[in-house]
């Protein structure tokens, strides 16, 4: 698979509704840190946006260091043929606190991690922006630009 059909399939692979996503970090010991996120929206395979509390340690982490990676995935080990691909993403994310994109990305279920609603100071939204990839499918793997 060439890196133009392994970016083609990555994006396939992250549009979704089901995928489970995996934003990683590094921690201020220079560990590396994995935590599963709800994607709220993506545009394409450039940017992702996820919601968190600002009392995290992700928050915490992602205030002095940006580097990071998502990484999705789609297993289904029952499935004929076995259902096994994923892609890594590795880019930047930043924490947002903008009133507009908070409103837009707020959904009525979050007042129970958020109730004071979409200007709660305790939620902040995570954009993370890829700049490379490399897509894994059937024991083959390609790497991108994204």
């Amino acid at each position: 698979m060439d890196s133009s059909e392994a970016r083609q399939r990555a994006l396939v692979l992250v549009d979704k509704p089901s995928i489970v996503m995996m934003l990683g970090t590094v921690d201020a010991q220079g560990a590396p840190e994995i935590k599963a996120m709800v994607k709220m929206r993506n545009d394409g395979l450039r940017r992702y946006w996820f919601c968190s509390n600002t009392s995290t340690r992700r928050a915490e982490v992602l205030k002095h260091n940006g580097r990071s990676c998502l990484y999705a995935y789609e297993y289904a080990p029952d499935a004929e043929p076995l259902v096994c691909r994923g892609v890594m993403l590795a880019g930047t994310a930043e924490l947002s606190w903008d009133d507009d994109l908070r409103r837009s990305l707020w959904q009525d279920f979050m007042t129970l991690y958020y109730p004071q609603g979409p200007l709660d100071p305790d939620f902040v939204v995570v954009q993370f922006t890829a700049e490379r990839g490399n897509y894994y499918e059937g024991l083959e793997n390609a790497d991108f630009t994204v």
